[in-house]
């Protein structure tokens, strides 16, 4: 004749397995709820997506330059003066920079040198940093639709494929760091 099971024991291994079961699953809820990570693997602040305004200014070539133009290719997009100052070419030097270190990626990466103030670079500055985009905005305010801190001269934002903002890099970007990001950025796209 054959033991009977004992209940409680029966009752106690079953909670017991339901317990282990579900552990996972409710630890997994508390941490996305309450759980915040502290720190980002990026090096570039990651915004909300802005669509880019759907307006045709003209380069400085004389060409017509639609934003557009950019779908399908990530693109780091840069504000400032025509007078290009110290700041200004370290800018157009890290877009540059950033661009030859991608290899056979670098023809997924247009650069775009928005001239806010209407004035015509030096064609020097032009040349030294050629493939770069010039562009010159004639009027309307779009520099005040790129989402910056204080002034939007400050930072490199990078565009992503589908004509979004979606990071922008700070003042002064260390150029490995930026290029980590790149790295990644091509890698998974």
């Amino acid at each position: 004749m054959s033991e009977k099971p004992d209940p409680v024991k029966t009752r106690r291994t079953l909670i017991l397995l339901a317990a282990v079961s579900l552990l996972p699953f409710v630890g997994a809820v508390l941490l996305y709820v309450f759980w915040t990570p502290q720190s980002s693997t990026n090096y570039g602040e990651l915004i909300d997506p802005v669509p880019l305004a759907p307006v045709a200014l003209a380069q400085t070539d004389g060409q017509v330059f639609r934003f557009a133009s950019l779908r399908g290719q990530w693109a780091f997009l840069m504000t400032d003066a025509g007078k290009c100052d110290e700041h200004c070419r370290a800018k157009l030097y890290l877009m540059r920079q950033i661009r030859l270190t991608l290899g056979k990626d670098q023809d997924r990466l247009v650069r775009v040198w928005i001239i806010d103030d209407g004035v015509t670079p030096d064609p020097g500055a032009v040349a030294e940093f050629s493939g770069t985009r010039a562009v010159l905005l004639s009027r309307g305010n779009f520099a005040g639709q790129l989402p910056a801190r204080v002034s939007p001269r400050d930072h490199v934002f990078l565009v992503d494929p589908f004509g979004n903002l979606m990071m922008r890099f700070p003042r002064n970007a260390d150029l490995s760091q930026v290029k980590k990001d790149m790295l990644k950025l091509m890698k998974f796209s």
